[in-house]
């Protein structure tokens, strides 16, 4: 499924870094944005695929390129790097106004994805249980939408957060503005494995994910 590498702490340039923000300094921050998504919106719209789908796609395309992106602790609560990250995404119940965290598979192919994803969706929709799925396996990043409103800030507060390495994103509503769609956009990251550098590029290559959808075909 996938593996979490050690990383050789005595080779690894990053080791100060890492030691600082868990040891000494423990930080996770925040970074709103708003995405530009006017190009793929339109070009969803001429698919008939899910938008929801293709934004989580998105993210994992860009996760999975940068092992900063893809760090935990291992049991010897040593740092290590898995080589996937699959989505752990929210399908929200309106009946009883809860969610279920379900997981599927990443995938390169948008197309595979995008059905595995519809299709898990559509299995625990109307689940009653926050984890309905019996094998959400360590190798997974969290992704929540909130489509109900857009928002230009939005923070987690998670207790113990300190040994969370890996990334947590929430997506908001889209906002017209002008002739353009914007789409909220929420990162966490843990200050030892990921600086504002990171933070950045992975920012950056979602929105040139975004500017050229020719992966939705």
């Amino acid at each position: 499924m996938s593996t979490l590498r050690p990383i050789d702490l005595e080779t690894w340039p990053r080791r100060g870094w890492f030691e600082h923000y868990t040891r000494r300094t423990r930080c996770t921050y925040a970074m709103t944005v708003e995405l530009d998504a006017t190009t793929l919106r339109a070009a969803l719209r001429t698919t008939g695929r899910r938008t929801y789908a293709a934004h989580v796609w998105a993210l994992a395309t860009v996760i999975n390129r940068h092992d900063e992106l893809r760090m935990d602790l291992g049991p010897d609560g040593k740092p290590g790097v898995w080589d996937v990250l699959h989505p752990a995404f929210t399908v929200f119940n309106p009946a009883s106004e809860t969610f279920a965290c379900v997981w599927t598979a990443y995938d390169p192919d948008f197309g595979v994805f995008h059905d595995r994803m519809i299709d898990v969706a559509a299995r625990h929709r109307d689940a009653v249980e926050l984890f309905p799925q019996d094998d959400l396996p360590g190798s997974t990043f969290d992704v929540s939408s909130v489509p109900w409103t857009s928002f230009t800030g939005f923070t987690l507060n998670i207790e113990g957060g300190a040994n969370h390495l890996r990334p947590i994103l929430t997506l908001g509503r889209y906002v017209d503005r002008g002739d353009r769609t914007l789409l909220p956009l929420a990162v966490q990251l843990h200050h030892a494995v990921a600086d504002g550098f990171h933070a950045a590029r992975l920012v950056n290559e979602v929105q040139e994910l975004f500017d050229d959808p020719t992966w939705l075909a």
